[in-house]
């Protein structure tokens, strides 16, 4: 489901009762304000007795507005927007959140004071469209002060959001309001679809506010069916359906609740109105909150987006460098084929050295017989008229030479290029695995040291004021503690600092994956148990998949690190393999 104009609806009056002036203390306090990305504002309100954190995000996949209870990162840096709200909403009043009209967008409306103490009114506005969607703000007559994203003439002829003009809302899309909905609007409306168009496509053209999930559901519960013609639907029954779904939404009857297909961790619908098109092919999660209800859905979603986003930029430097090298090996294939006849070169410059005695400078070939084999055989070796038989030979001999250094040097560069293509993979599984942006700072720290991205020095100086990121720790059955690198970086520090000789690693066989360290000191061998479990976290934080992963482990007085070797790469012998299945 989008989030339409019904769950907007939803989320406003449960607002309203939490931090407006409906819940009967006078609203609710501005604390503070963060800006944790460049499209999202969090917003910490005090009421009587607690502090909520309200959420107004205007990403383009995920734009919401909702009280909401996950923590994000802030940046070392606000931005320019979030010192703008902090100046001038900080110690306001939130006095109520209204719906504009029955579109995806509400205004919060603040009693504050301005630069001179005189009492005075901000707005909030937030527009949840898509990749439209944007966070405005304005003074009390309704001028924009500032917002997510600044529109000028020069990209929108329609409508401009500039500091300084007044707000507007955004263009009507000449749909019929279902909040002052008649019968006799509603028959007009939906006269103007032919007959035969699907009846739930019909109301989303007709009616403003309604997502295609609500559609499918009033056109469903009037018909039996969700994909059904119009002319099919009964007028009367899709009028009450209608009517009864409005009605929930402007008595607060609301049903939050998060619909899941078998077997599957993450919802793929939210609604605040039951939803039985489905049947009883879906798992069905009701929620207290229409809030915790967003929170649920758009939380992975919202999470896996932004650190898609963040990374994107280490993601085409790794890239670019993989196929770099994917083509270089290429060429250098084609080229280690082309020395393949190196040996037949000496075996001409030999032959030639054994007749020399009866070629004469003008010849064009010799025929000379090959001792080497058995039986032996008659070789015809082409000639240089120009040359003497001695420079023939030498001819020979120079391109035998020149094609064994060429292939030595072929074998060594293809090594190391595929070498690196496995630092790659290593970097790639790290990125896979990232879960803050922390993480990433380490990964971009890891590939400026190695020169994949350029060093930039105020990124550096930002990232030294942070608490490096630990590795990921976990107890054992038996109590060990087990520590997983995050990254290729962590992957060294708990392999080459962290452990004592009589440690034991492990790490996925011939997988991308993290170094995984069971702790035991001077204790004595961990149980069978301890070695599962260890392997199993090996398997899981690693790029191989499915069932029975091969996973090698030993003490750690067998691993060793090469001088000069990338982050995350070691030798190791004297190790036992295990074969385990990651555990979900």
């Amino acid at each position: 489901m989008a989030f339409d104009a019904g769950m907007l609806r939803a989320v406003v009056h449960e607002t309203n009762l939490i931090l407006g002036e409906d819940n009967g203390r006078g609203g609710s306090k501005v604390e503070k304000i963060y800006m944790p990305d460049r499209d999202e504002i969090h917003l910490m309100l005090r009421t009587y007795n607690e502090t909520h954190r309200f959420v107004l995000s205007a990403s383009p996949n995920t734009a919401r507005v909702l009280i909401s209870e996950v923590q994000k990162e802030n940046p070392s840096t606000p931005p320019t927007l979030c010192m703008l709200l902090r100046k001038r909403l900080t110690g306001a009043r939130l006095v109520r959140i209204s719906q504009l009209g029955f579109e995806r967008a509400c205004s919060l409306e603040f009693d504050t004071r301005d630069e001179m103490g005189f009492a005075s009114k901000k707005y909030l506005i937030a527009e949840i469209m898509g990749k439209h969607s944007n966070i405005i703000f304005c003074d009390a007559d309704m001028r924009i002060l500032g917002a997510i994203r600044t529109v000028d003439v020069t990209s929108d002829l329609t409508r401009r959001i500039i500091p300084g003009i007044k707000y507007e809302l955004p263009p009507s899309q000449d749909k019929l309001d279902p909040t002052t909905l008649t019968r006799e609007s509603f028959d007009a409306g939906l006269s103007l679809y032919d007959p035969s168009a699907l009846a739930d496509k019909s109301v989303v053209g007709a009616f403003s506010g309604i997502s295609p999930l609500v559609a499918r559901e009033l056109v469903y519960r009037a018909s039996g069916e969700v994909s059904v013609p119009l002319g099919s639907v009964s007028r009367d029954r899709l009028w009450e359906e209608l009517e009864r779904y409005m009605n929930a939404l402007n008595s607060g009857d609301f049903c939050p609740t998060l619909l899941f297909e078998e077997g599957k961790d993450t919802a793929f619908e939210y609604s605040v109105y039951p939803v039985m098109q489905y049947g009883d092919r879906v798992v069905r999660k009701g929620l207290e909150t229409v809030s915790s209800l967003i929170d649920g859905f758009f939380s992975l979603r919202d999470k896996s987006d932004r650190l898609r986003q963040r990374s994107q930029d280490i993601s085409r430097v790794l890239s670019n460098a993989k196929s770099r090298l994917e083509r270089k090996l290429e060429i250098q294939k084609g080229e280690l084929s082309d020395t393949s006849d190196m040996e037949l070169c000496r075996l001409y410059g030999d032959l030639i050295s054994q007749e020399m005695y009866r070629i004469k400078r003008g010849d064009t070939f010799v025929e000379a017989t090959d001792y080497s084999k058995e039986p032996y055989e008659t070789v015809r070796v082409e000639l240089d008229e120009k040359l003497s038989p001695s420079q023939n030979a030498q001819r020979y001999y120079k391109k035998y030479n020149r094609k064994k250094s060429a292939q030595n040097e072929l074998r060594h560069q293809m090594e190391l290029a595929e070498t690196e293509l496995a630092y790659i993979d290593t970097v790639f599984d790290a990125l896979s695995r990232a879960e803050t942006e922390k993480d990433l700072a380490e990964i971009r720290e890891e590939l400026s040291l190695w020169g994949y991205i350029k060093k930039d020095a105020r990124r550096l100086r930002m990232a030294d004021k942070k608490p490096s990121v630990k590795p990921m720790s976990f107890t054992s059955p038996s109590g060990y503690e087990v520590l997983v690198g995050r990254n290729n970086l962590q992957n060294d520090y708990i392999t080459t600092k962290l452990a004592e000789r009589s440690d034991w690693w492990f790490h996925v066989k011939n997988y991308a994956g993290s170094h995984v360290l069971m702790c035991v000191g001077n204790r004595e061998e961990p149980p069978a148990e301890d070695f599962t479990f260890a392997c199993e976290l090996a398997a899981k934080h690693s790029s191989a998949e499915g069932d029975n992963v091969a996973v090698d482990y030993t003490q750690i007085r067998y691993v060793k690190k090469p001088g000069g070797s990338k982050p995350g790469y070691v030798t190791y012998t004297t190790y036992w393999t295990a074969y385990v299945t990651p555990d979900k």
